[in-house]
């Protein structure tokens, strides 16, 4: 078996030989250092024009191949989940233009959160200018942009407001009800968006929900998810002592930089 970086150099060489696809960069956890020897290898397929999915099965390898849009569309457009020499491999596909629609909106402060199978809080559209950030570009040229100081603004009020109407609800209508199922979910929810808020004030990139509350040095609230109650009167005790550890850790500490 090649070693890793020869293993990312063949994968971006065969990757970057599909009709369309001008560059390829490594992502994830990889990319930044951050991986366990069992992570998966995610490579950004960055294409113009059309990207025929038959292109991406002539590679051969074994797998599942999605076509572009085959995800639901928006900022997850598609992509293949491979097996190359006995390694997981996931290929992501990037519309150029798209890439550089979301670049130059995310630099005006502006974007929007789609929702996503397996989030929580949905994701938001500027994750793919996050990955330009942290990528390695193995073949062709991607911009690598910091984080935009108007991104950071707009995206710290935008996260910390959201978490204050979701903890709203969830303490004047889930708790109320006795509902902890919709209590419960509601306050995890709170905690990822504060994690994205707290994150973007430090302008570290939030890729997704992984690690994100452990990030954003919200990792200690975690026990609180165990004893919530199933009354009425424990939950919204619950949802304002929630309230109140988030209020207590809104200054920053120090942590990763995606």
């Amino acid at each position: 078996m090649v070693d890793e970086e020869e293993f990312a150099g063949l994968v971006a060489e065969r990757a970057a030989a599909i009709p369309g696809v001008l560059a390829v960069g490594l992502g994830g956890s990889r990319a930044q250092g951050l991986h366990r020897p069992d992570s998966d290898w995610d490579f950004g397929l960055y294409y113009r024009g059309r990207l025929d999915p038959d292109d991406v099965r002539a590679l051969g390898w074994p797998g599942t191949v999605f076509a572009p849009g085959e995800w639901g569309g928006g900022v997850m457009n598609g992509g293949a989940w491979l097996t190359v020499e006995g390694r997981r491999v996931d290929l992501h596909y990037r519309d150029l233009d798209e890439v550089a629609h979301h670049l130059a909106e995310a630099e005006q402060g502006r974007f929007k959160v789609e929702r996503l199978a397996f989030y929580l809080a949905g994701i938001p559209t500027y994750v793919v200018v996050g990955e330009l950030a942290i990528a390695r570009v193995l073949v062709g040229e991607l911009p690598q942009p910091g984080f935009p100081a108007a991104l950071r603004r707009r995206a710290a009020r935008f996260w910390a407001e959201a978490a204050r109407l979701t903890l709203d609800y969830s303490e004047t209508v889930y708790a109320a009800r006795g509902d902890a199922l919709g209590c419960a979910g509601g306050l995890a929810r709170a905690v990822i968006e504060a994690a994205h808020g707290r994150l973007a004030t430090r302008g570290i990139w939030a890729l997704n929900e992984k690690r994100i509350v452990e990030r954003a040095g919200l990792d200690g609230l975690a026990p609180r998810f165990a004893r919530l109650g199933g009354s009425p009167a424990a939950l919204r005790r619950a949802a304002q002592d929630l309230r109140a550890a988030l209020a207590a850790a809104s200054g920053p500490r120090p942590g990763q930089d995606g």
